[in-house]
């Protein structure tokens, strides 16, 4: 049932238009699902991507401003985006360059605050 849950979602987060590759993986770092053409340490990508946020987080506290909605990498052919989805869950994109990426953002959120009721 879980394993469905999770293709689910990630069936969800591929669906957006300009999404590329995708993965759920929860707060602490753990890879739970992912769409990707290519080959990456997963592991890696996971931890990384919840330390990318948990950082913003702490820095947000620092300078005592709100904790971010979503981290953003920006590189010329695309931008990795980080997501909460409730207390558990983190969702990273990758949106192509082309994409209008407020317009991806907002779709995210949407299903991130979705997700963050299923678990």
């Amino acid at each position: 049932m879980l394993k469905e849950k999770i293709a689910t979602i990630i069936g969800m987060i591929k669906g957006i238009d300009g999404v590329t590759a995708c993965t759920l993986v929860s707060r602490d770092g753990v890879l739970l699902g992912k769409y990707a053409d290519t080959e990456f340490n997963e592991a890696w990508f996971a931890a990384m991507s919840a330390t990318l946020l948990a950082s913003a987080e702490s820095a947000s506290v620092i300078i005592k401003i709100q904790s971010p909605d979503v981290v953003m990498i920006r590189s010329s052919d695309g931008t990795l985006v980080i997501l909460g989805a409730g207390e558990k869950l983190l969702i990273t994109a990758l949106v192509t360059s082309q994409s209008d990426i407020m317009q991806v953002i907002e779709e995210l959120m949407q299903l991130a605050e979705e997700v963050g009721g299923y678990f």
